[in-house]
Protein backbone atom coordinates (compact mmCIF):
# COMPACT_ATOMS: atom_id res chain seq x y z
CA UNK A 1 0.00 0.00 0.00
CA UNK A 2 1.44 3.25 -0.58
CA UNK A 3 0.16 6.76 0.50
CA UNK A 4 0.46 9.75 -1.64
CA UNK A 5 0.18 13.01 0.33
CA UNK A 6 0.43 16.55 -0.37
CA UNK A 7 3.86 18.04 1.34
CA UNK A 8 1.01 19.95 3.87
CA UNK A 9 -0.98 16.49 4.24
CA UNK A 10 1.85 13.87 5.58
CA UNK A 11 3.26 15.77 8.29
CA UNK A 12 6.84 14.24 9.59
CA UNK A 13 4.89 12.44 12.94
CA UNK A 14 3.19 10.69 10.37
CA UNK A 15 6.07 9.43 8.12
CA UNK A 16 8.15 8.45 11.65
CA UNK A 17 4.79 6.44 12.78
CA UNK A 18 4.65 4.81 8.52
CA UNK A 19 8.41 4.17 9.22
CA UNK A 20 7.45 1.14 11.60
CA UNK A 21 4.67 -0.18 9.75
CA UNK A 22 5.18 -3.42 7.63
CA UNK A 23 3.48 -2.71 3.76
CA UNK A 24 2.75 0.94 3.89
CA UNK A 25 5.03 3.30 2.25
CA UNK A 26 4.02 6.65 1.45
CA UNK A 27 5.24 9.75 -1.36
CA UNK A 28 5.05 13.16 -0.69
CA UNK A 29 7.37 16.38 -0.40
CA UNK A 30 9.92 18.97 1.10
CA UNK A 31 8.33 21.99 1.97
CA UNK A 32 10.39 24.79 0.78
CA UNK A 33 11.79 25.93 4.26
CA UNK A 34 13.84 22.12 3.47
CA UNK A 35 14.18 22.68 0.53
CA UNK A 36 16.03 26.05 1.29
CA UNK A 37 18.26 24.53 3.85
CA UNK A 38 19.62 21.87 1.52
CA UNK A 39 20.50 24.32 -1.49
CA UNK A 40 22.39 26.12 1.28
CA UNK A 41 24.14 23.45 2.71
CA UNK A 42 25.49 22.53 -0.40
CA UNK A 43 23.79 18.84 -0.42
CA UNK A 44 21.02 19.74 -3.32
CA UNK A 45 23.36 21.35 -6.32
CA UNK A 46 21.39 23.38 -8.43
CA UNK A 47 24.18 23.14 -11.34
CA UNK A 48 22.75 19.43 -12.21
CA UNK A 49 19.21 20.55 -13.50
CA UNK A 50 21.85 22.02 -16.42
CA UNK A 51 21.70 18.80 -17.82
CA UNK A 52 18.90 17.34 -16.97
CA UNK A 53 15.50 18.00 -15.22
CA UNK A 54 15.30 15.17 -12.33
CA UNK A 55 18.17 13.71 -10.41
CA UNK A 56 17.89 11.14 -7.39
CA UNK A 57 19.82 12.34 -4.02
CA UNK A 58 20.19 11.30 -0.55
CA UNK A 59 20.25 12.78 3.08
CA UNK A 60 21.43 11.92 6.51
CA UNK A 61 18.56 13.71 7.73
CA UNK A 62 16.30 11.74 5.69
CA UNK A 63 17.40 8.09 6.53
CA UNK A 64 15.66 5.46 4.37
CA UNK A 65 14.11 7.89 2.27
CA UNK A 66 15.12 9.31 -1.68
CA UNK A 67 14.58 11.94 -2.33
CA UNK A 68 14.19 13.11 -6.17
CA UNK A 69 14.89 17.09 -6.97
CA UNK A 70 12.88 18.39 -10.34
CA UNK A 71 12.88 21.70 -12.13
CA UNK A 72 10.18 22.95 -14.49
CA UNK A 73 11.52 25.86 -15.87
CA UNK A 74 7.91 26.93 -17.45
CA UNK A 75 6.78 26.87 -13.38
CA UNK A 76 9.55 29.03 -12.90
CA UNK A 77 8.76 31.74 -15.31
CA UNK A 78 5.60 31.72 -14.06
CA UNK A 79 6.78 32.12 -10.32
CA UNK A 80 9.09 34.73 -11.33
CA UNK A 81 6.38 36.63 -13.41
CA UNK A 82 4.24 36.74 -10.44
CA UNK A 83 6.33 37.61 -7.70
CA UNK A 84 7.39 40.24 -9.89
CA UNK A 85 3.84 41.34 -10.33
CA UNK A 86 2.92 41.51 -6.73
CA UNK A 87 6.20 43.02 -5.60
CA UNK A 88 5.32 46.09 -8.03
CA UNK A 89 1.92 46.32 -7.06
CA UNK A 90 3.23 46.20 -3.49
CA UNK A 91 4.88 49.28 -4.79
CA UNK A 92 2.36 50.89 -5.88
CA UNK A 93 0.72 51.25 -2.55
CA UNK A 94 4.15 52.24 -1.08
CA UNK A 95 4.63 54.66 -3.07
CA UNK A 96 0.79 56.41 -2.65
CA UNK A 97 1.95 56.38 0.92
CA UNK A 98 5.26 58.20 -0.07
CA UNK A 99 3.73 60.76 -2.41
CA UNK A 100 1.62 62.00 1.34
CA UNK A 101 4.95 61.83 3.16
CA UNK A 102 6.22 64.07 0.66
CA UNK A 103 3.31 66.44 0.57
CA UNK A 104 3.22 66.92 3.67
CA UNK A 105 -0.08 65.06 4.68
CA UNK A 106 1.06 62.21 6.61
CA UNK A 107 3.59 62.47 9.38
CA UNK A 108 5.01 61.16 12.61
CA UNK A 109 6.64 57.97 12.23
CA UNK A 110 4.28 55.92 14.35
CA UNK A 111 1.14 57.56 11.86
CA UNK A 112 3.21 56.19 8.82
CA UNK A 113 4.02 53.14 10.36
CA UNK A 114 1.07 52.30 10.61
CA UNK A 115 -0.30 53.97 7.05
CA UNK A 116 2.58 51.47 5.51
CA UNK A 117 1.62 48.06 8.19
CA UNK A 118 -2.09 48.47 6.20
CA UNK A 119 -0.22 47.89 2.95
CA UNK A 120 2.85 46.20 3.07
CA UNK A 121 1.88 42.90 3.26
CA UNK A 122 -1.50 43.07 1.18
CA UNK A 123 0.61 40.96 -1.12
CA UNK A 124 2.32 38.66 0.84
CA UNK A 125 5.86 39.94 -0.30
CA UNK A 126 6.82 42.32 2.65
CA UNK A 127 9.74 40.29 3.40
CA UNK A 128 11.14 41.47 -0.33
CA UNK A 129 11.55 45.42 0.91
CA UNK A 130 13.55 47.59 3.36
CA UNK A 131 11.81 50.34 4.58
CA UNK A 132 13.13 53.44 6.23
CA UNK A 133 10.66 56.14 8.33
CA UNK A 134 11.11 58.70 10.24
CA UNK A 135 8.98 61.69 11.55
CA UNK A 136 8.83 63.73 8.26
CA UNK A 137 10.24 60.89 5.51
CA UNK A 138 9.91 57.59 4.26
CA UNK A 139 11.35 55.53 1.82
CA UNK A 140 11.43 52.01 0.49
CA UNK A 141 13.89 49.60 -1.71
CA UNK A 142 14.26 45.83 -2.46
CA UNK A 143 16.11 43.49 -1.27
CA UNK A 144 17.79 42.30 -3.83
CA UNK A 145 19.28 39.47 -2.04
CA UNK A 146 16.30 38.33 -0.52
CA UNK A 147 14.78 38.02 -3.92
CA UNK A 148 17.97 36.61 -5.99
CA UNK A 149 17.47 34.12 -3.41
CA UNK A 150 13.81 33.05 -3.80
CA UNK A 151 14.72 33.25 -7.10
CA UNK A 152 17.11 30.78 -7.00
CA UNK A 153 14.28 27.98 -5.91
CA UNK A 154 11.75 28.65 -8.53
CA UNK A 155 10.00 25.89 -10.39
CA UNK A 156 12.34 23.30 -7.78
CA UNK A 157 10.50 20.86 -6.00
CA UNK A 158 11.81 17.57 -4.09
CA UNK A 159 9.84 14.72 -3.85
CA UNK A 160 10.39 11.95 -0.83
CA UNK A 161 9.29 8.39 -0.34
CA UNK A 162 10.00 5.66 1.33
CA UNK A 163 9.55 3.20 -1.77
CA UNK A 164 12.61 1.14 -2.78
CA UNK A 165 14.08 2.23 -6.35
CA UNK A 166 12.99 -1.59 -7.14
CA UNK A 167 9.37 -0.61 -6.40
CA UNK A 168 9.24 2.36 -8.22
CA UNK A 169 11.42 4.32 -10.16
CA UNK A 170 12.46 8.00 -9.82
CA UNK A 171 10.37 9.52 -12.87
CA UNK A 172 7.21 7.21 -11.52
CA UNK A 173 7.26 8.27 -7.91
CA UNK A 174 7.30 11.89 -9.25
CA UNK A 175 4.27 10.99 -11.67
CA UNK A 176 2.68 9.24 -9.13
CA UNK A 177 2.87 12.56 -6.81
CA UNK A 178 1.22 14.81 -9.20
CA UNK A 179 -1.91 12.35 -9.11
CA UNK A 180 -2.60 14.62 -6.45
CA UNK A 181 -4.28 16.67 -9.03
CA UNK A 182 -7.47 14.36 -8.86
CA UNK A 183 -7.75 14.42 -5.84
CA UNK A 184 -7.89 18.34 -5.77
CA UNK A 185 -10.50 17.71 -8.56
CA UNK A 186 -12.69 15.38 -6.61
CA UNK A 187 -12.66 17.98 -4.04
CA UNK A 188 -13.33 20.94 -5.78
CA UNK A 189 -16.28 18.27 -8.03
CA UNK A 190 -17.65 17.24 -4.55
CA UNK A 191 -17.86 20.71 -2.80
CA UNK A 192 -19.36 23.01 -5.92
CA UNK A 193 -19.32 21.79 -9.55
CA UNK A 194 -21.37 18.76 -9.96
CA UNK A 195 -22.31 16.71 -6.53
CA UNK A 196 -22.47 19.44 -3.97
CA UNK A 197 -21.93 17.58 -0.67
CA UNK A 198 -22.27 20.78 1.56
CA UNK A 199 -24.28 22.03 3.31
CA UNK A 200 -25.13 18.91 4.91
CA UNK A 201 -28.79 19.16 6.45
CA UNK A 202 -28.32 16.32 9.12
CA UNK A 203 -27.16 15.78 12.58
CA UNK A 204 -27.03 12.41 13.42
CA UNK A 205 -23.55 11.10 12.72
CA UNK A 206 -24.89 7.97 11.00
CA UNK A 207 -26.81 10.51 8.81
CA UNK A 208 -23.93 12.40 8.00
CA UNK A 209 -21.90 9.61 7.40
CA UNK A 210 -24.31 8.38 4.98
CA UNK A 211 -24.68 11.34 3.24
CA UNK A 212 -20.76 11.16 2.57
CA UNK A 213 -21.10 7.79 1.33
CA UNK A 214 -23.65 8.53 -1.18
CA UNK A 215 -21.39 11.74 -2.45
CA UNK A 216 -18.28 9.48 -2.25
CA UNK A 217 -20.35 6.96 -4.78
CA UNK A 218 -22.24 9.39 -6.70
CA UNK A 219 -18.35 11.05 -7.83
CA UNK A 220 -17.01 7.29 -8.24
CA UNK A 221 -20.11 7.18 -10.82
CA UNK A 222 -19.23 9.91 -12.36
CA UNK A 223 -15.84 9.49 -12.78
CA UNK A 224 -16.34 5.96 -14.78
CA UNK A 225 -18.99 7.92 -16.94
CA UNK A 226 -16.34 10.80 -17.47
CA UNK A 227 -13.82 7.98 -18.73
CA UNK A 228 -16.23 6.33 -20.80
CA UNK A 229 -17.31 9.62 -22.59
CA UNK A 230 -13.69 11.59 -23.08
CA UNK A 231 -14.41 10.67 -27.30
CA UNK A 232 -17.96 12.72 -26.82
CA UNK A 233 -16.71 15.35 -24.02
CA UNK A 234 -13.32 17.77 -24.13
CA UNK A 235 -11.27 15.49 -22.39
CA UNK A 236 -8.17 14.00 -23.82
CA UNK A 237 -8.52 10.43 -25.61
CA UNK A 238 -4.93 9.96 -26.22
CA UNK A 239 -4.31 8.33 -22.75
CA UNK A 240 -1.16 5.73 -23.37
CA UNK A 241 1.26 8.82 -23.94
CA UNK A 242 0.75 9.70 -20.27
CA UNK A 243 3.49 6.79 -18.99
CA UNK A 244 5.83 7.93 -21.62
CA UNK A 245 5.85 11.98 -21.38
CA UNK A 246 8.96 13.46 -19.09
CA UNK A 247 7.34 13.20 -15.62
CA UNK A 248 8.92 16.71 -15.09
CA UNK A 249 7.28 18.99 -17.50
CA UNK A 250 4.17 20.78 -17.97
CA UNK A 251 1.44 17.89 -19.34
CA UNK A 252 0.51 18.75 -22.72
CA UNK A 253 -2.98 17.92 -24.22
CA UNK A 254 -3.04 15.94 -27.61
CA UNK A 255 -3.88 17.90 -31.04
CA UNK A 256 -7.17 15.95 -31.22
CA UNK A 257 -7.97 17.71 -27.76
CA UNK A 258 -6.66 20.94 -28.67
CA UNK A 259 -8.86 20.32 -31.96
CA UNK A 260 -12.15 19.28 -29.97
CA UNK A 261 -11.33 22.71 -27.73
CA UNK A 262 -10.85 25.34 -30.65
CA UNK A 263 -13.51 23.95 -32.95
CA UNK A 264 -15.84 22.87 -29.70
CA UNK A 265 -17.04 19.79 -32.50
CA UNK A 266 -16.34 16.75 -33.05
CA UNK A 267 -14.93 15.22 -36.22
CA UNK A 268 -18.97 14.19 -37.48
CA UNK A 269 -19.81 18.03 -36.82
CA UNK A 270 -21.60 16.92 -33.78
CA UNK A 271 -21.05 19.26 -30.66
CA UNK A 272 -18.45 18.35 -27.48
CA UNK A 273 -20.43 18.60 -24.55
CA UNK A 274 -18.84 18.49 -21.01
CA UNK A 275 -20.22 16.31 -18.14
CA UNK A 276 -23.34 18.27 -17.68
CA UNK A 277 -24.63 19.01 -21.38
CA UNK A 278 -24.20 15.70 -22.01
CA UNK A 279 -26.75 14.63 -19.07
CA UNK A 280 -28.94 17.39 -19.96
CA UNK A 281 -28.69 15.93 -23.61
CA UNK A 282 -29.64 12.23 -21.52
CA UNK A 283 -32.22 14.10 -19.45
CA UNK A 284 -34.34 14.08 -22.78
CA UNK A 285 -34.86 10.38 -22.77
CA UNK A 286 -38.30 9.15 -21.09
CA UNK A 287 -40.33 6.84 -20.53
CA UNK A 288 -44.12 7.35 -21.92
CA UNK A 289 -46.77 5.26 -20.01
CA UNK A 290 -49.50 4.08 -22.50
CA UNK A 291 -53.05 3.25 -21.72
CA UNK A 292 -55.69 0.82 -23.86
CA UNK A 293 -58.60 2.91 -23.66
CA UNK A 294 -61.71 0.91 -22.32
CA UNK A 295 -58.95 -1.67 -20.58
CA UNK A 296 -60.58 -2.96 -17.26
CA UNK A 297 -57.27 -3.18 -15.52
CA UNK A 298 -54.01 -1.36 -15.88
CA UNK A 299 -52.80 -4.87 -17.28
CA UNK A 300 -53.15 -4.02 -20.97
CA UNK A 301 -50.59 -0.78 -20.05
CA UNK A 302 -47.47 -0.85 -21.63
CA UNK A 303 -44.39 1.23 -21.26
CA UNK A 304 -42.43 3.42 -24.18
CA UNK A 305 -38.78 4.88 -24.40
CA UNK A 306 -38.31 7.84 -26.43
CA UNK A 307 -36.45 6.59 -29.08
CA UNK A 308 -32.56 7.78 -28.41
CA UNK A 309 -30.54 10.45 -31.30
CA UNK A 310 -27.66 9.30 -32.58
CA UNK A 311 -25.73 11.18 -29.37
CA UNK A 312 -28.01 9.68 -27.19
CA UNK A 313 -27.55 6.10 -28.22
CA UNK A 314 -23.16 6.10 -29.12
CA UNK A 315 -23.55 7.94 -25.26
CA UNK A 316 -25.16 4.25 -23.90
CA UNK A 317 -23.15 2.12 -25.86
CA UNK A 318 -19.98 3.88 -24.16
CA UNK A 319 -21.77 3.45 -21.00
CA UNK A 320 -21.88 -0.41 -21.73
CA UNK A 321 -18.00 -0.66 -21.72
CA UNK A 322 -17.46 0.41 -17.97
CA UNK A 323 -16.20 -2.35 -16.34
CA UNK A 324 -15.71 -1.92 -12.74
Amino acid sequence: MVIVGDRGMVSQKTIDELQGTGGIDWISALKSGAIRALVEGGQLQLDLFDERNLFEFAHPDYPNERLIACRNPQLARLRAHKREDLLQSTEALLAAIRARVDAGRLKGADTIGLAVGKVINRYKVAKHFRLDINDTAFSFVRHADKIATEAALDGLYVVRTSLAEEQMASDECVRSYKLLTNVERAFRTMKSVDLKVRPIHHRLEDRVRSHIFLCMLAYYVEFHMLEAWRELTFADEDQGAKADRDPVAPARRSASAQKKAVTRHLDDGTPVHSFRTLMEELSTIVANTCRVPGSPSDAANFTILTTPNTLQRRARELIDTIAV
